[in-house]
């Protein structure tokens, strides 16, 4: 229950910074001090934001270990790299990994095979089942194509306390209403889409993993704090002051948008890994607008 309650709040899922096709661990340092003074509660390593599906099996342990030396213990550390289409693959890696300072994983639901939601729900009892730490379920259909219905996410959760939370980033506000409703209370339930997380909290969620936290930390982490402390009419005026920035944020993908953001800040460079290329110079130029007319700039 002490890791659950930790586990809440602003999680971020942290971008990898890259430097002449290199992982830039001097940048990873920074982003890391940055999000941590920024006031987040939780940090994702190699989520989607941290372009896992870009590095190698070695370069991404060196990059969680590098993580969780640099937290030194300041804040839980989540892996994010645990998705997989081949469910027996998943589970023998979960059986011999080091989850050495590794608070929980958090693990998407199979892309391209596009499985019933039986074959969903056995996949994940299959995960649970291999994790020695507690499992986050990541619903993110806009990549996986494939749905999992707030049924069985409730069943899921009722089946097994190692499922800490769902971050569900479908998008459909009365699907997570619905997960809210019926959920037991072990069960947490998180927005994966910053935008909703304002009107998620106002129905009963208890946090995010935010894309928009690698950038701007403090004024999305003063948004959520103030939210969850029923302060609604505080939350909207942080809320408001980003809204305009969420949108080209996406314009040429995740996390081509945060890392031209991070990059107009100082903290790493905006470079990507083929097949994500980074902003075209329009989108740039219109990110650094909204976020010079929001006063963010440094």
């Amino acid at each position: 229950m002490k890791q659950q309650l930790q586990l809440s709040g602003t999680g971020v899922a942290l971008v990898t910074p890259f430097r002449n096709k290199a992982i830039d661990f001097s940048a990873l340092s920074r982003l890391i001090e940055h999000t941590i003074q920024g006031g987040v509660d939780f940090i994702v390593s190699l989520g989607t934001t941290g372009e896992a599906i870009t590095q190698s099996p070695e370069e991404c342990r060196e990059v969680l270990s590098f993580t969780v030396r640099e937290v030194k213990g300041r804040v839980p550390v989540v892996a994010g790299l645990f998705g997989s289409n081949y469910t027996e693959k998943l589970v023998n890696a979960l059986k011999v990994y080091d989850f050495e300072g590794i608070a929980a994983i958090m693990s998407s639901s199979p892309a391209y095979s596009k499985p019933s939601q039986e074959g969903i729900y056995q996949h994940y009892m299959a995960v649970a089942e291999a994790s020695p730490v507690p499992v986050i379920i990541y619903n993110v259909p806009g990549r996986t194509c494939s749905n999992i219905e707030a049924e069985t996410t409730l069943r899921l959760a009722h089946s097994s306390d190692r499922f800490l939370a769902v971050k569900e980033a479908s998008g459909d506000l009365a699907q997570a209403i619905s997960i809210l409703k019926d959920k037991p209370a072990h069960f947490q339930v998180w927005s994966g889409e910053d935008p909703l997380t304002l009107p998620m909290i106002a129905c009963g969620a208890t946090g995010v993993i935010s894309v928009i936290a690698n950038a701007f930390p403090q004024p999305f982490s003063s948004m959520v704090r103030h939210a969850r402390a029923g302060e609604l009419q505080v939350a909207r005026k942080w809320n408001d002051l980003l809204h305009d920035i969420h949108p080209y944020l996406y314009v040429d993908g995740n996390p081509s948008g945060i890392k031209g953001a991070l990059e107009m800040i100082g903290i790493c460079s905006k470079e990507t890994r083929i097949p994500l290329v980074p902003l075209t110079d329009q989108t740039y130029q219109e990110l650094h607008r909204v976020i010079e007319k929001a006063g963010l700039l440094p």
